[in-house]
């Protein structure tokens, strides 16, 4: 979980840069990423699944 208030109008694109930049992490690695907004009782989630067919 990202600590601090994440703006939640951010797209699937937007929330990867923000994991990219600030955690300095790999979005596709096998991690659930939680974002939490303003409204406590709201969050996002970010999960990579990889499927090779």
């Amino acid at each position: 979980m990202r600590p601090g208030y994440t703006d939640l109008r951010k797209g699937i694109d937007g929330l990867c840069l923000l994991v990219q930049s600030s955690m300095k992490l790999d979005p596709r690695q096998n991690i659930l990423f939680l974002f939490c907004g303003r409204k406590t009782s709201i969050i996002k989630g970010l999960l990579w699944e990889y499927s090779a067919n």
